[in-house]
């Protein structure tokens, strides 16, 4: 790989980190919103290196090499695999996560807990994924025993026909993602990657506020969504259009 090609690559790395945190929102399928400055910090930097890159070339140009020292030697063929990162976050992004990984992934555990709030009387009550496999499995004081709760995600195809309402959560980026899954019971499983609005109360399987007790919902009703620009936080339900 000769230099003006390596220059071109860290231009497009430093073009192509730009584009995905300034100008558009696929960051989010990689990374968590906070680490936006730092992608947009690198593709700056990147930018500058191929700049600063160039400018050295072209202040040597038509010196004899041995005068400025320039190593001609050429890199690996596969160096040219570099290229494809650079380019698919310009042409073509990977996808997001979604069914497929959290099918192979192991649940969330319910995070311990010593007190739980009182829930409010609003019914149905939104809750997020994780606050509800808390409260089935956690809370001694049984607050969502008859409670009609409301959340939001998209289907998991699970054993036998059966489905998941599951959101996939960043700790820090793609690589460290786990997912939270709540199984749907009493309606046909829609499509993958589906993303709904799931309204109903908790399905009685083992011991409400213990381990035993499953994450599990009698549905109610369902409503189709649009996925949400960050989707890889378990955030509040969003309002069913």
């Amino acid at each position: 790989m000769k230099r003006p090609v390596q220059i071109l690559l860290l231009a497009l790395s430093g073009i192509g980190l730009l584009h995905a945190a300034l100008f558009t929102d696929l960051y989010l399928r990689y990374v968590k919103e906070g680490l936006r400055p730092l992608l947009i910090a690198s593709g700056v930097l990147l930018l500058l290196l191929a700049l600063a890159g160039a400018a050295l070339d072209n202040a040597h140009m038509g010196e004899p090499d041995h005068a400025h020292g320039h190593d001609h030697s050429t890199a690996p063929r596969t160096a040219w695999l570099l290229f494809i990162p650079a380019l698919s976050l310009l042409c073509y992004a990977p996808p997001a996560l979604g069914a497929y990984t959290a099918a192979r992934s192991n649940n969330k555990p319910a995070r311990e807990r010593k007190e739980f709030d009182p829930l409010p009387a609003t019914s149905p009550l939104p809750m997020t994924l994780t606050d509800f496999t808390s409260r089935v499995q956690r809370d001694r004081g049984l607050a969502i025993k008859g409670r009609t709760v409301q959340m939001t995600g998209f289907a998991t195809p699970a054993g036998q026909g059966g489905w998941y309402l599951t959101r996939i959560i960043f700790t820090c980026c793609a690589a460290d993602s786990q997912s939270v899954k709540v199984r749907m019971h009493g309606t046909e499983a829609p499509p993958a990657n589906t993303w709904l609005a799931v309204t109903g109360a908790w399905h009685p399987k083992g011991t409400l506020g213990t381990p035993t007790a499953e994450a599990a919902l009698d549905v109610r009703s369902t409503k189709r969504i649009s996925p949400p620009v960050n989707a890889y936080t378990d955030d509040l339900p969003l309002t069913p259009s």
